[in-house]
């Protein structure tokens, strides 16, 4: 899989893996989409991975709003560094035990139509141009984007054929 470097590709890897991904999921019937995986990791179940994919879609979204309201975002959360995000996992895995599978289905769809909504928005060079926005620093828009979509969702799919497709 190579990294996106337009807008064209980055939309079209990010749906390509999202529809793979969703339909790997809607695939399982419901007692396969409901059980933990036989190995042991911190996303035991479906809900565990669609759960992780959501709330990096909802820090995202709100990194962007803050940032492009000419802020500057508290990255990757509260009380986190970029250092400390196996922990932040551990808090996110933590946080949504008690929702259901078909509910993380549905919550994951919705994050992920926010983000692609963003990507549409913006031309190649405002997703792509490094130092362009205060906030992403160093980088681009657009690599925050690739890992919020198209990298998140390769390493979801290969999570998933690991863990539960047999």
């Amino acid at each position: 899989m190579s990294r996106p470097t337009n807008k064209t590709d980055l939309l079209a890897l990010s749906s390509n893996l999202y529809d793979k991904l969703v339909s790997t999921i809607e695939s399982m019937d419901k007692t396969r989409l409901n059980e933990d995986f036989s190995s042991l990791s911190l996303n035991k179940n479906v809900r565990d991975v669609l759960m992780h994919l959501h709330e990096w879609h909802i820090m995202f979204l709100s990194w962007y709003e803050v940032g492009m309201a000419g802020g500057k975002p508290i990255m990757p959360a509260v009380g986190y560094s970029w250092k400390t995000t196996p922990e932040l996992n551990i808090a996110i895995n933590q946080k949504h035990q008690n929702i259901s599978a078909l509910e993380s289905i549905d919550k994951f769809k919705e994050s992920h139509l926010k983000v692609i909504q963003i990507i549409k928005q913006h031309s190649d060079e405002e997703l792509f141009e490094k130092k362009r926005y205060t906030w992403t620093g160093s980088t681009s828009l657009g690599a925050y984007l690739i890992s919020a979509t198209s990298s998140h969702y390769d390493w979801a799919l290969k999570f998933l054929k690991k863990n539960s497709i047999k």
